[in-house]
């Protein structure tokens, strides 16, 4: 059991504060904030003008020159390194912000590049304790960061969609861990500078605007979720836990005739308020349930689900979860009513009982369950020293459950063990996105695409600076990248990665193909090219770096998703059994040209039923006839996209060289509408 520890934090006088000559009402002394009811407000008498509170934490930031004045550093130290040790301990924590608007919050919990606020040295002392960790204990950290605008969830580290679009994220309730967001992406992080670029993204993404009290007013509540996992072995025994830390800034609460607010910025503020009223409701019912109030406890109804912010910090309210509230006040006469608001809704937070627990893995509480029981069997036997009847049928079952515990331990520690192996490489990143999971690589890779209808896995091989050779495992040396598929020579070819290029290198006598037009030279590789070894294997290929160069381009409108899966279909389908029969010596297994001539025909027969299938549903028009099949490159892109700005035809037969037959503009046009979508993406998306 454990109390909600509440801190208040006393802000300097702003801009306008001063411009108003408001005089300063809040004092602090040691651990108690006081409050003096200015004489312009009346209605009590003068010995009940002034209000003392008592809290775990009192903060005086008015004056920098102070000796009593606290620093960032300073929250940090008393707030933040008790986050982190619950959470290394395996306990849930949550750190929130409450306040009227312009108090202070957002400055308390992100700060700025040159005074980082609690979020940022957080973040910056989790990864710190786990370099200074055993390395006997592994670690895996996930991020995610959402924000609760006009009651509406969204995702701030996806790509940006409009807030007022009537949308959002659906948040549902797990029986045993509780309230979730629905396909709220997470991302795997392996570094400090990881983290960082998540916050800046996130912060950039998250709704502000300018009211009359506050020029960068968060228009939203924000919630930044970090996920530890820790696993190790304790006598031969393998442990695991998961933590979360909930880092909250609230959007502050504000009224309509002091913030001047209008039209959208008036709606946000009244969701605004509706939220944190539901919070205030909150917080009183568990402080009721939680202090054993006369009224009956299950008569005590908690109206967790009246607003989506309640909702979700739920378990951080009177559940799993050690707690740190930070009121942040004003200490302006003006703000009067506000302050003595929000510290009256502190000290009834300081009466909620939390129940943390360490949050154990299933799998391996099972096999630490089955370890007591083996341990509860020895020492019966030991008892029995062999003379009960029953001393056969205890050693039977201790000898099962010695082995169960063996092959459980086993399996968790090559499980565990693999994946963090493959997720500790620098190139490999993996995060959650809504229902899919997205495997990223930051270096030049291939992916397997295999059309073997039992396979049900995705191969991914990246390439590391220097050579990486390509062969089977017949090879006489080691090869980098061993495939088993017919025609596949023993060394087949090498690819290059030198400055951020790569070079497909074919040996002799090796079948290479890119794009469907064999390479018997040395060729580099693009973005999105479709590479086949032998007469089976085919790959694709990905540059990371050139793919967000391109997607840049293509985000400015300078370049077209459409003519960029064009710029490397050079040679045309027919060209395949042109230079496979100019050098047949060279081809192992050689296929004769009726083969080929075969092959080409029903792949181009197939190209083109799919191309007139996707212009019927993309642009709702029949396909035009064969003599009108000599398309533009201009036309192509109408058809794949749908755009109805044709080019001229001078420009578009600048477009696509004059000289490259039906047979190419089919390959091109077949391989634009494959890799329309995905020609600027290099990353895996499992679903």
């Amino acid at each position: 059991m454990a109390s909600v520890r509440v801190a208040v934090r006393v802000r300097p006088l702003n801009k306008r504060e001063r411009q108003l000559s408001s005089s300063v009402i809040v004092h602090v002394k040691e651990n108690t904030t006081s409050i003096h009811k200015p004489s312009s407000v009346g209605g009590e008498k003068l010995k009940d003008r002034v209000k003392i509170f008592s809290y775990e934490f009192s903060y005086d930031s008015t004056d920098r020159r102070s000796p009593a004045f606290a620093s960032q550093e300073r929250i940090f130290h008393d707030l933040g390194s008790d986050v982190l040790k619950a959470a290394f301990e395996g306990l849930n924590t949550c750190v929130f912000a409450y306040g009227q608007t312009g108090s202070g919050k957002s400055y308390t919990m992100m700060g700025h590049a040159d005074d980082k606020g609690l979020i940022p040295r957080i973040c910056e002392g989790l990864f710190s304790e786990i370099r200074s960790k055993n390395k006997a204990v592994s670690f895996c950290t996930e991020v995610s960061y959402l924000e609760i605008y006009n009651e509406r969830v969204q995702d701030l580290l996806t790509k940006r969609t409009a807030p007022t679009d009537g949308g959002g994220l659906r948040v549902r309730e797990h029986p045993r861990d509780g309230p979730y967001v629905e396909n709220l992406s997470k991302h795997s992080i392996l570094s400090h500078s990881d983290l960082e670029d998540l916050i800046f993204l996130g912060n950039a993404n998250r709704t502000t605007a300018s009211t009359g009290m506050n020029n960068v007013s968060s228009r939203s509540h924000a919630i930044f979720t970090i996920s530890i996992t820790q696993a190790w072995l304790d006598a031969e025994l393998p442990r695991e836990t998961l933590s979360k830390i909930h880092l909250v800034d609230l959007a502050g609460s504000e009224r309509a005739n002091a913030t001047c607010t209008t039209g959208t910025r008036l709606k946000e503020g009244a969701n605004i308020n509706k939220s944190l009223v539901t919070l205030g409701s909150v917080i009183s019912a568990l402080a009721d349930l939680s202090g054993g109030a006369t009224t009956k406890k299950k008569q005590i109804f908690i109206p967790f689900r009246d607003s989506v912010l309640t909702w979700l910090l739920k378990d951080s309210l009177g559940g799993n979860s050690v707690t740190t509230m930070i009121a942040t006040v004003s200490p302006a006469d003006v703000n009067y009513i506000e302050t003595l608001s929000t510290l009256r809704y502190a000290s009834r937070a300081r009466n909620i009982v939390n129940s943390p627990t360490v949050n154990e893995d299933g799998s391996v509480k099972v096999i630490r369950e089955l370890q007591a029981e083996v341990t509860r069997l020895r020492r019966l036997l030991e008892v029995s020293n062999g003379e009960l009847p029953s001393s056969v049928d205890v050693a039977d079952e201790l000898h099962q459950n010695e082995e169960k515990v063996l092959a459980l331990t086993k399996k968790w520690t090559s499980e565990w063990g693999e994946t963090q192996s493959i997720l500790q490489e620098e190139a490999v990143a993996l995060r959650k996105e809504g229902s899919g999971v997205v495997l990223d690589c930051q270096l030049p890779h291939l992916i397997g695409i295999d059309d073997d209808l039992l396979s049900t896995g995705i191969i991914l091989y990246y390439l590391k600076e220097g050579r990486t050779m390509i062969g089977s495992d017949e090879a006489s040396c080691s090869q980098g990248i061993v495939l088993h598929w017919p025609g596949l020579l023993a060394e087949h070819c090498v690819l290059e990665s030198r400055a951020g290029t790569v070079t497909l290198i074919p040996q002799d006598g090796a079948l290479c193909s890119v794009n469907g037009s064999v390479v018997t030279e040395p060729c580099q590789l693009t973005q999105g090219v479709i590479i086949q070894l032998g007469r089976g294997t085919v790959l694709r290929f990905n540059h990371p770096t050139e793919a967000a160069h391109l997607k840049e381009k293509c985000q400015s409108g300078l370049l077209s998703a459409v003519i960029l899966s064009l710029t490397d279909m050079t040679k045309s389908a027919e060209n395949l059994s042109e230079v496979m029969l100019q050098t047949p010596g060279k081809m192992e297994e050689k296929l004769n040209q009726q083969e080929v001539e075969q092959q080409v025909q029903e792949s181009q027969n197939r190209r083109n039923r799919d191309i007139k299938r996707l212009s019927e549903e993309n642009c709702g028009a029949p396909h035009q006839p064969r003599a009108e099949e000599k398309t533009t490159g201009a036309e192509i892109k109408e058809t794949v996209c749908g755009q109805m700005d044709v080019p001229s035809t001078e420009t578009a037969e600048s477009e696509v060289p004059s000289s490259c037959p039906t047979s190419a503009t089919v390959e091109k046009l077949m391989t634009t509408v494959i890799t329309t979508e995905t020609g600027c993406y290099s990353g895996i998306i499992f679903l």
